[in-house]
């Protein structure tokens, strides 16, 4: 390892950190930092049939049983009572799809197929007519069409499998017709409201006296995330207010002091609003070695001895010397990420390190662990 890689690692980070502090915050458009009530994508779900798989489906499951049954008397065809047919070229799927906002009958969506069961693949396969249901219970597009998978999976006679990605989820580009359309109010209700993504006091009252400024008297607050619009009742004049709220540049309130770990990978975030109040660290690292070196013992010539096995054991206890790091009041992220890597830390140590200056009561942020 480059004997300069800490310091280089240490420049880095604390680069990054001037590059995040507050007082080089840009602009944002009220669009990216929010959204208007209701203007918003609606999820759909719905159970269908895949059929012509080259025998990869499904195999008499009682479902799938059941639902081809329906789908055959729907045709006219009815299956012999008592019977389960086999069922390898079918396989029972749950299908998604986004609603976007303002969609119309007769536009198209995209949907996403999915195996409940125990098919092992979709490729090949096509979806037969599926109606897919809102919240709410009523059918809100109509769902058909053949499949494209990008995952693979081979089986062999003894036993041995191969699989590439995901066999067993599909897409269907435009797959779905859209039938009902989700009232959004856009047109009918007197007062508009648009929703912060994240709840901050100061950035509603950023955002509300921007919009004043541009358009006075149109914006009140309602709540850390919620603002009233007085907007024209005419949807033509009301759509271009809409759109030149949207374009409108603020400058969002700092984000709280937030430390995320991820417990999983080790990986750990910081924020530049994390301060730290006057603390002392000293990180150090014990490695206990235990070296067996067993020797064999070969008993004299012509003696009633036996070979034996005598046991030779070794044991050393190293302690790395490590400094101690002192934090000034009001140290910043550069100056945590500087003397971390002077002590040389790994992530999981860091992570042991944060909590225990959160539990001092030095570390003035949140901890999420995700």
């Amino acid at each position: 390892m480059h004997r300069n890689l800490p310091m280089i690692l240490a420049l880095a980070f604390a680069a990054l950190a001037v590059f995040l502090a507050p007082s080089f915050a840009q602009a944002e458009r009220v669009r990216d930092l929010g959204q208007f009530q209701g203007v918003r994508s609606n999820q759909l779900t719905g159970y269908g049939i895949v059929v012509g798989l080259p025998g990869t489906g499904d195999d008499n499951l009682a479902y799938l049983t059941q639902a081809m049954k329906g789908v055959s008397g729907r045709m006219g065809l009815t299956l012999p009572a008592g019977v389960a047919p086999g069922l390898k070229n079918a396989a029972a799927v749950m299908v998604t799809a986004d609603l976007p906002a303002f969609a119309k009958p007769g536009q198209r969506i995209d949907v996403t197929v999915s195996t409940i069961g125990k098919a092992k693949s979709l490729r090949g396969g096509a979806l037969i007519l599926t109606p897919l249901y809102g919240a709410d219970g009523q059918v809100y597009a109509m769902a058909q069409g053949n499949l494209a998978v990008g995952g693979l999976g081979i089986s062999a006679n003894d036993g041995s499998k191969l699989t590439v990605n995901i066999p067993t989820v599909g897409r269907i580009a435009d797959g779905g017709s859209v039938e009902r359309a989700v009232a959004t109010g856009f047109d009918s209700a007197e007062t508009l409201r648009w929703n912060l993504f994240n709840a901050d006091f100061l950035t509603a009252a950023r955002v509300r006296d921007a919009i004043n400024q541009r358009l006075p008297g149109t914006a009140s607050v309602e709540d850390g995330v919620s603002l009233a619009l007085n907007l024209p009742a005419e949807p033509n004049t009301r759509a271009s207010v809409m759109a030149a709220i949207e374009m409108i540049e603020v400058k969002p309130a700092e984000t709280p002091a937030r430390v995320v770990v991820n417990s999983r990978t080790g990986t750990v975030v910081i924020n530049s609003a994390v301060r730290l109040s006057p603390a002392a660290i000293s990180h150090g690292k014990l490695t206990v070695r235990v070296d067996e070196k067993p020797t064999v013992v070969q008993p004299a010539p012509f003696s009633q001895g036996q070979t034996a096995i005598e046991p030779n054991s070794t044991i050393t206890a190293e302690e790395e010397n490590r400094a101690i790091a002192l934090f000034q009041p009001g140290a910043s992220l550069s100056q945590v990420v500087d003397a971390l890597n002077m002590l040389g830390v790994t992530p999981s140590d860091l992570v042991a390190i944060l909590e225990a200056l959160k539990q001092a009561g030095a570390l003035k942020a949140e901890m999420v662990v995700i």
